[in-house]
């Protein structure tokens, strides 16, 4: 079967599907950056995007992917020397580690295998130190389909009087993300995940005390405090991806009508349902538990069967899954499970995974998944 890419099932951890209401809405003729009508649009944004992290925080959205937000958030807050601890069990977090290192170049390390919590006591113990600026982590980890206990993290931090940037690209709008009530200073998203927009913006959340440590000695077009104070007049400094902007903000829509406490509800549920499903067929998952990630499941190799033949034959079948990162290629793969996709669509890969590996010599018990998907329909 040839594969249509305009006709699958696309279950990847990002970028994800779109909504047809968002990507009409990138069909508008042209409008000037500095125009009333696009004033218009920056002010629902800047709302829905408060609306996005639950937040009373000053936010910001640029015109790059989350890599941007990440690298802004980082060089905008500290000075060479400055010492920051990075906790990573993936490939994000230690992303946020090299980040950080470039501008600080005084970065402690905290790392766990992928997929496992890293030592918290260890944290408390590097905090107890005194010297720290800041500490860096990803929510909910997509290379490793792990979800960090990030209030009881944010604690730990605050008590030592550090800043807290998180990482919350896959977390953000189907996770439960509480910044102010749970003392994150810079939380991070990006368009092209749950939120379900395409790829190409990155939006923060900024608590006070953050955007009052931050300066723009290392940063020109990432210069947060300028991005701030020109988004509270429904404006940017610089010209923006005006066609992704509408986007997101038919997102953030879509979003705000299904409510967002409704989105956490229902990727809960089909995360459930996944998990129930792959233990069901016999396969094991990735990440320690009890931290399991809502939005994307990882899946150890099965048994005789090489992932990349898997998910070459699930394309086949018109089903898109997600390999591992380097260095854990081959290791396991990934069903994302964010944004808008659907139980359904579960159940259509759930089935044509049986189907795969029942061709490639795995034994199983042909529709045990499927039925395991059936309780949380």
């Amino acid at each position: 079967m040839a594969f249509d890419v305009e006709d699958n099932v696309f279950m990847i951890p990002g970028p994800v599907k779109i909504h047809p209401r968002v990507l009409r809405a990138m069909c508008k003729p042209s409008m000037g950056h500095r125009s009333p009508e696009f004033k218009a649009v920056n002010k629902e944004i800047r709302e829905l995007t408060q609306y996005l992290f639950q937040t009373n925080y000053d936010v910001a959205v640029l015109t790059g992917s989350g890599t941007a937000a990440m690298d802004a958030g980082i060089n905008n807050l500290v000075h060479p020397g400055d010492r920051i601890v990075s906790m990573f069990n993936g490939k994000f977090g230690e992303r946020l580690a090299d980040i950080a290192d470039v501008y600080s170049k005084n970065v402690t390390r905290i790392e766990a295998p992928w997929g496992r919590l890293e030592d918290l006591e260890r944290l408390k113990k590097e905090l107890e130190k005194g010297d720290v600026k800041l500490v860096t982590l990803v929510h909910n980890e997509t290379s490793s389909g792990f979800c960090h206990p990030i209030e009881k993290i944010a604690k730990i931090v605050k008590k030592h009087d550090a800043l807290l940037l998180a990482d919350c690209i896959t977390s953000a709008a189907c996770l439960e993300v509480k910044p102010d009530e749970w003392g994150i200073d810079v939380t991070i998203a990006g368009s092209q995940k749950g939120i379900a927009a395409p790829a190409g913006l990155s939006m923060l959340a900024i608590s006070p005390r953050a955007l009052e440590a931050m300066h723009n000695e290392s940063s020109y077009y990432l210069d947060l405090k300028k991005h701030v104070k020109k988004f509270k007049s429904d404006d940017t400094p610089y010209t923006p991806a005006i066609h992704l902007f509408l986007a997101y903000r038919e997102a953030l829509r879509i979003l705000k009508e299904e409510g967002i406490e409704n989105r956490i509800s229902r990727v809960e549920n089909i995360a459930n349902a996944c998990r129930s499903a792959i233990k069901a067929i016999g396969l094991e998952l990735l990440a320690q538990d009890p931290y399991h990630s809502n939005t994307v499941t990882a899946i150890k190799k099965p048994d005789g069967v090489e992932i990349k033949e898997l998910r070459s034959q699930l394309k086949n079948l018109g089903v898109v899954v997600a390999g591992a990162q380097a260095p854990h290629k081959g290791e396991f793969f990934r069903i994302g499970h964010m944004g808008q996709v659907d139980i359904k669509e579960l159940a259509s890969t759930i089935t044509a995974l049986e189907v795969c590996l029942g061709k490639l010599g795995y034994k199983l018990d042909n529709g045990a998944g499927v039925a395991a998907i059936e309780r949380f329909m």
